[in-house]
């Protein structure tokens, strides 16, 4: 047995030839720490970008397939219902040949497919199909649609080329108009409306002339305002109240066109569009109320009492020549308040020289 002496001086030999180890790093500092953090949050925010764009990337390829098989099911539906239609036809002529053979009557012509046996209308004529291809192309139309035969064919571009001329006679103004706009040397209008036609039509291309440079300068005049301007609450409102009074003009640019403005209507509007064009802006409005308002005598209180009328009451009916043209409908009350809001843009645009005769 090994003594107590040897037993220690091994014990000692064997920690003297063992290397110590390396003191391990107690503390680390703060932007290590924040940088692994920092690298583990982007590490987790990529994989869950990842997860996101593929799982929408299949949810698209999925709706693909899905819109491709219900095509592909509606095509199927409708070419069996129109197999279906075609039998059924087929079988209902049949079973009339068989009724009409044993009667003795006589057997049904063969029928036509539609489209194709209509004759085309007088003073039309047919146009070869390659040709009539070649002009939908130039009119950058499809030259054949799915299941249209050369009639049908034919008269979309017939209806096509009718749409294309009425939209090259329509002025390219704020409205639209077929009238023929006149220079502005040309718009001062007549105090009086005159009575023959061509005066009459003369007078409607004037007034037309007149509210479209209006309208244009009104729209010239709001494009050039500042962005924050145009952007801000008054802006948007001063457009749309532009717009507005544009759309609600186009029912009189059509009375104009038909040449069916009311004498009670026209004499005022000419009024009206004269003392503008001559800058006096308070007469105009002056005329915009006889308009609107009128002059005839409205039936305010008692103007029925027992069986005798009031003396006033008479003087209800005895014209309409100044009855409220504002009242009458809708349609003309909201192009007389268009006159009116062209008549206060006018007054900003071509001040009168006299500042009396500015509008309130």
């Amino acid at each position: 047995m090994m003594d107590f002496a040897k037993l220690m001086s091994a014990q000692i030999a064997k920690s003297k030839t063992q290397a110590p180890a390396e003191p391990s790093e107690k503390y680390l500092k703060r932007s290590e720490i924040e940088a692994a953090r920092q690298a583990a949050y982007e590490a987790e925010q990529n994989a869950i970008e990842a997860a996101r764009i593929t799982k929408l990337e299949k949810k698209r390829k999925f709706e693909e397939e899905e819109a491709k098989r219900e095509a592909e099911r509606k095509e199927k539906r409708r070419r069996l219902a129109e197999e279906s239609r075609l039998r059924r036809e087929a079988e209902e002529q049949e079973e009339e040949q068989k009724r009409r053979k044993r009667l003795g009557l006589p057997e049904l012509p063969p029928k036509v497919k539609e489209g194709e046996g209509t004759p085309l209308p007088d003073g039309e004529e047919d146009i070869e199909d390659e040709e009539l291809v070649k002009k939908l192309r130039v009119l950058d139309e499809p030259a054949i649609l799915f299941g249209e035969s050369h009639k049908q064919r034919l008269k979309r571009y017939r209806r096509l080329t009718g749409q294309a001329a009425i939209a090259a006679a329509l002025s390219n103004g704020p409205i639209p108009t077929t009238l023929k706009l006149v220079e502005e040397t040309d718009m001062k209008v007549d105090a009086k409306v005159p009575k023959d036609d061509e005066g009459r039509r003369f007078l409607f291309r004037q007034l037309a002339s007149y509210f479209t440079m209006v309208l244009k300068e009104w729209e010239v005049a709001l494009a050039h305002r500042d962005a924050s301007v145009k952007t801000s609450y008054q802006g948007k409102q001063a457009y749309n109240a532009m717009v507005q009074a544009r759309e609600n003009m186009r029912p009189l640019f059509k009375k104009l066109e038909k040449g069916e403005v009311e004498d009670g209507i026209l004499e005022p509007v000419v009024e009206i569009v004269k003392a503008a064009q001559e800058r006096r802006y308070v007469d105009a409005n002056d005329g915009y109320l006889r308009l609107s308002i009128g002059k005839a005598a409205w039936p305010i209180g008692v103007t029925m009492v027992g069986i005798h009328e009031r003396s006033a009451r008479e003087k209800l009916h005895e014209s309409d020549k100044g009855a409220a043209h504002i009242m009458s409908d809708e349609i003309t009350r909201k192009y007389l308040q268009s006159i009116k809001r062209c008549l206060s843009f006018a007054q900003t645009r071509w001040p009168p020289d006299d500042q009396l005769q500015l509008m309130g």
